[in-house]
């Protein structure tokens, strides 16, 4: 059965007005499929062969340089330029006024965080066609702020939503054991519940039923699967313009376990806002100095605060207050607001 549509904002309120500018934007399309390439002289299978290596846009393919693409089983020197040029005709130039700049901006949208006091430090909260990393310590909720959003985000945008999908890639959780008479059973159990998500919807006035519908969940088992997983997802959101969100939670913990790893999330998001949740480790070289977090660092080093565009830390203030440190923002200034956890997620202090 194929997956509902967000929830309207019947399902909050009596009904929902359109929105102001989604007459003529919705028509524009923000990224253009590997399949258009095909109007250009290149052929099917060649099409395909790009699309197994989860280069899905044509931005994809002027995003992966010449080397990556040579990589692909059955790609030849001679095929490569022929992608290339096509995908520069499609694309036409790279440089823009800063008038066209400014315009694409205007498309931007934001997620609310679920704390208001948070959304302010954020401009509005948590920014489409951008890379957003929230990082601290045991309990101070980061997994309760992916399953605050993955309600959130299926709002509509009066409600500080993005009325759309959520896709969450899990890749925290516990071993649990049973023993069987002869057999020792072993049960990995992620961190998404779906009972959360029930009380979150319950805050916001939405169905659990249809909350748990609009959110693709996968739970990743080691490094490998979890860019399998993202490879999918990236072909799922150039086929799916529905999808708003994607959750990574966390994005550096398999990584961690297994070798020091890539941080490669390619841009198929133009309409999407993208939360990674990340573990932080100590750094003892750190306490002389001033650094958000002090002697706690988030893991993946600069590859990972390079990815991305506004950086979040966590730390526990007094009895149940939160803390969030707005420590890398393009467009904001370095600031803190408090929030607290409670049965609807995120919530003011």
């Amino acid at each position: 059965m194929p997956p509902r549509r967000a929830p309207s904002l019947s399902s909050v309120a009596q009904s929902r007005p359109p929105s102001p500018s989604a007459g003529d934007e919705e028509e524009i399309p923000f990224f253009d499929t590997v399949d258009e390439l095909q109007q250009h002289g290149i052929n099917v299978q060649d099409i395909l062969k790009l699309k197994s290596a989860a280069i899905n846009t044509v931005c994809g393919v002027t995003m992966t340089t010449r080397r990556q693409m040579l990589k692909i089983k059955g790609m030849s020197e001679a095929k490569v330029e022929k992608i290339k040029e096509a995908a520069a005709k499609i694309l036409g130039s790279s440089f823009a006024t800063g008038v066209e700049v400014q315009d694409k901006r205007k498309r931007v949208n934001s997620i609310s965080t679920g704390s208001k006091a948070v959304d302010l430090i954020l401009g509005g909260g948590i920014m489409s066609q951008s890379i957003s990393e929230v990082y601290g310590e045991f309990r101070t909720g980061k997994t309760q702020l992916a399953h605050t959003m993955s309600v959130v985000a299926q709002l509509p945008p009066e409600l500080g939503g993005a009325s759309g999908k959520v896709a969450y890639i899990d890749t925290e959780g516990t071993c649990n054991f049973v023993v069987d008479r002869q057999c020792i059973l072993i049960f990995l159990t992620g961190t998404f519940r779906p009972d959360r998500i029930r009380s979150i919807a319950v805050r916001f006035g939405v169905d659990g039923n249809m909350a748990l519908e609009n959110i693709l969940y996968a739970r990743a088992f080691n490094s490998e699967h979890q860019m399998e997983l993202i490879n999918e997802c990236s072909l799922r959101f150039a086929e799916d313009k529905d999808f708003k969100l994607l959750i990574v939670d966390s994005i550096m913990a398999l990584f961690r376990v297994d070798y020091s790893g890539r941080g490669e999330l390619s841009e198929r998001q133009q309409k999407i806002s993208i939360l990674l949740t990340n573990q932080v480790q100590s750094d003892p070289g750190a306490t002389m100095t001033f650094v958000a977090g002090g002697a706690l660092k988030p893991i993946g080093g600069h590859i990972l605060s390079h990815a991305s565009a506004t950086r979040m830390f966590l730390r526990k203030g007094r009895a149940e207050e939160r803390v969030a440190k707005l420590v890398d923002s393009p467009d904001r200034p370095e600031s803190e607001a408090s929030y607290k956890l409670d049965e609807g997620g995120w919530a003011d202090v």
